[in-house]
């Protein structure tokens, strides 16, 4: 995640007086920030990355269904595979 200030990636982190929020710390810039907040800056690199992994999870998915099933009817005179 980066800071939306700086653009770095490197964080310190603080423990809040209400223990549920943390605060986290830019080593670059110094700017303070919720763990909430620094998620919600930085939605659209999660969501591309999250979109990424699950096209690269579906290609994994395809490539061990296709090889299982060749594996299958291998020899099967009936099916074909491509």
């Amino acid at each position: 995640m980066l800071c939306p200030t700086c653009g770095c990636s490197v964080y310190e982190s603080e423990q809040a007086v209400d223990e549920t929020v943390e605060i986290v710390k830019c080593a670059s810039c110094g700017r303070k920030l919720t763990k909430d907040e620094i998620v919600s800056e930085n939605s659209e690199n999660i969501n591309e990355h999250a979109s990424d992994m699950g096209e690269e999870a579906k290609a994994d998915i395809a490539k061990e269904l296709r090889t299982s099933l060749k594996k299958t009817f291998r020899g099967n005179k009936n099916f074909r595979i491509k």
